[in-house]
C-alpha cells in the first residue's frame, strides 16, 4: 500500500472516505424509499462495502481486494468471494477513484451479468461520477440515475443492445502491464501504475548492501523495494510483504519470482501490526486516503515498524519532507538520522536501541 492508494480502514477521519461512504449510502437508495430496484435473491458487490442493510439480503457475494474493507466485511458477517466468477441477476459496483480500475470494473460486472440483468454503480462526484455514467450509458443506451449526497447511483439493464466493443475495450485495460523501461507489471487500481515512485526510487539507491537476516518491506506494493533489497543485500536470508491490496501483491509475486530466496507474502493492514522480530525494515508509508493527506496513516505504519524491530534491528524509511515522522521514532525509543534528501523526498533511518 502506497500513498494515494489508502483502503480507508474505518475510525479514520477522511473526507475522501466520508465521500465512499457516501457513494455506498447513495446506492442502497436505489433499493429503498428514493428508488425503484427490486432486490434480487442472488448478486455479487464488487468493491464491497459494509451496509447494515445488506445484512437482510438472501445471497449476496461481495469482492473486495483491499484488506481493511474485506476485514470489515467479514466481521458484519457478509460472505466474501477471493475472486469473482459466476453469473448474476444484479452486480453491484462501488469503484475507487481510478479511471481505468472503474472502466475495468464495469467490464467485469458486464462479464457477471445474467442476461438481462442489471449492473448498479455508485462514485462521489468528486471522483468522477458523471463522467463514469456518461460513459456506462453510452455503452448500453439506457441508464437511470439517482444523485444524493453529493454523489450518484445509476444502473442499466442487459437488454441485448449494449455495445459490447466499449466493453471489451475498458476489460483491455486490466491486462497487466509493464512500466515503461522496467521489467515489472502492475495492473489498473494499483499504487504507482506507469512509473516507479521517486521516492521508493530514491531509498533503494541508499539501502546499504550490508542488510542481512530477517527483513520486512511494509506496504510492499508491487514489490519494487524488496527487488531492491534482494538484488544489493545478498546476505538477507529471508523477506516479507505486507500490503493491502491483493492485486499489488498478486503482482509482486510475478516481479520477485526470479529470486531464489526465502519470500513470504501478507494480504495485510500494516495498522493492525505485524509479528516482530525483523533485523530491518524498508518502507514508502502511504500518507493519503483517496484525495485526503492522512498523516496519521504514515505514523501508524512508522508504530508498527517500531514495534516489530528486533534489539539492534535498523529501520528504513522513506517520506515526503514536511512528514513529520521524527517525533513517533523519538516516542518509540528509536534513535534516528536523516540520511538524506531531495526536493520532495528525506531519508529517515533509526535503529532499536
Amino acid at each position: 500500500m502506497r500513498a494515494g492508494n489508502s483502503p480507508w480502514p474505518s475510525g479514520r477521519n477522511c473526507a475522501y472516505a466520508a465521500a465512499v461512504n457516501a457513494a455506498l449510502e447513495t446506492l442502497m437508495l436505489t433499493f429503498a424509499g428514493e428508488g425503484t430496484l427490486a432486490v434480487p435473491a442472488n448478486a455479487l458487490f464488487l468493491g464491497a462495502q459494509a451496509h447494515p442493510a445488506l445484512a437482510h439480503w438472501p445471497d449476496l457475494g461481495g469482492w473486495q481486494p483491499l484488506k481493511p474493507l474485506a476485514a470489515a466485511w467479514d466481521r458484519a458477517g457478509l460472505a466474501r468471494v477471493e475472486r469473482p466468477t459466476g453469473r448474476y441477476p444484479l452486480v453491484l459496483v462501488l469503484p475507487n477513484k481510478s479511471r481505468d480500475e472503474t472502466l475495468v470494473w464495469f467490464a467485469l460486472a458486464r462479464e457477471l451479468l445474467e442476461p438481462g440483468g442489471r449492473l448498479l454503480a455508485a462514485m462521489p462526484n468528486t471522483a468522477g461520477a458523471a463522467r463514469f455514467e456518461k460513459a456506462l450509458g453510452q455503452a448500453c443506451g439506457n441508464i437511470t440515475s439517482l444523485q444524493k449526497h453529493k454523489c450518484r447511483a445509476f444502473h442499466a439493464l442487459e437488454d441485448g443492445k449494449w455495445r459490447e466493443e466499449d466493453f471489451a475495450q475498458w476489460r483491455a485495460l486490466g491486462a497487466r502491464r509493464v512500466i515503461p523501461n522496467t521489467r515489472f507489471v502492475v495492473e489498473a487500481g494499483v499504487f504507482s501504475v506507469d512509473h516507479i515512485d521517486p521516492g521508493s526510487a530514491l531509498l533503494a539507491g541508499h539501502l546499504p548492501a550490508t542488510l542481512r537476516g530477517h527483513v520486512a518491506d511494509l506496504g510492499a506494493g508491487w514489490g519494487f523495494l524488496s527487488d531492491a533489497v534482494l538484488r544489493r543485500c545478498p546476505k538477507v536470508g529471508r523477506i516479507d510483504l505486507f500490503e493491502a491490496d491483493a492485486r499489488a501483491l498478486d503482482c509482486a509475486r510475478a516481479n520477485l519470482a526470479g529470486h531464489e530466496r526465502e519470500i513470504h507474502y501478507h494480504w495485510h493492514d500494516v495498522c493492525e501490526g505485524v509479528a516482530g522480530g525483523y533485523d530491518a525494515i524498508v518502507m514508502n508509508p502511504p500518507f493519503h486516503s483517496g484525495q485526503a493527506t492522512d498523516v496519521d496513516l504514515g505514523r501508524a505504519f512508522v508504530k508498527t515498524a517500531a514495534a516489530a524491530l528486533k534489539r539492534g534491528g535498523r529501520l528504513y524509511l522513506v517520506a515526503n519532507r514536511q512528514l513529520s515522522y521524527e517525533a513517533v521514532l523519538d516516542a518509540a525509543g528509536l534513535a534516528w538520522r536523516n540520511a538524506g534528501e531531495d526536493r520532495t523526498y528525506k531519508l529517515l533511518f533509526a535503529e532499536r536501541r
